[in-house]
């Protein structure tokens, strides 16, 4: 059975609302959980924005019962390139303009120091083949770590060191 991002619309509503029973109900739910997706990857797309229109828009047609996540070292050199749904267009480059900012922010969240003895971010983005996406599909694309490939951009081109390597979610067509 196919299940879509716009079906558990409803379902993230209800969980993130008041008095709803938050991630943990979320993760708990029957279709949610015969995704056998990886709880760091439902709470940072479909938890967090299953209900947001340009997720529906961009990811609506996808088939998620299709797709199996990977953790897996991405080379930064890629990320350069790498961009997100149409939806959100330019948003990575306004993120790099200005890293320092945008990992400042976070400094509550330890995400600065990170960066500085790590050279790469907290928690992965989460990336998705284009081939899951549209027939000759080709490359990775963000959905949900705009922000993160904003920085990494942004502190390369300032010369400032990073990892070689930057940890991700990527999707996959999901082996049959």
């Amino acid at each position: 059975m196919a299940v879509h991002i716009a079906e558990l619309s409803a379902l993230s509503e209800r969980c993130r609302g008041i008095g709803g029973g938050g991630l943990a109900e979320f993760v708990g739910d029957d279709v949610v959980r015969s995704l056998d997706w990886p709880e760091d990857v439902v709470e940072q797309w479909l938890y967090d924005f299953a209900s947001l229109a340009p997720f529906q828009v961009g990811y609506g047609d996808l088939d998620l019962t299709t797709v199996a996540w990977r953790d897996e070292l991405v080379p930064a050199s890629e990320f350069l390139e790498m961009s997100t749904g149409p939806t959100d267009q330019g948003l990575i480059e306004e993120f790099a303009g200005n890293p320092d900012h945008w990992s400042e922010v976070r400094k509550h969240l330890g995400v600065p120091q990170h960066w500085e003895s790590h050279g790469t971010w907290l928690r992965r983005p989460l990336l998705i083949d284009r081939a899951l996406l549209h027939t000759g599909g080709i490359g990775l694309q963000v959905i949900e770590g705009r922000t993160r490939v904003g920085v990494l951009r942004g502190f390369m081109a300032r010369g400032r060191p990073v990892a070689p390597n930057h940890a991700a979610w990527v999707a996959r067509r999901r082996m049959m």
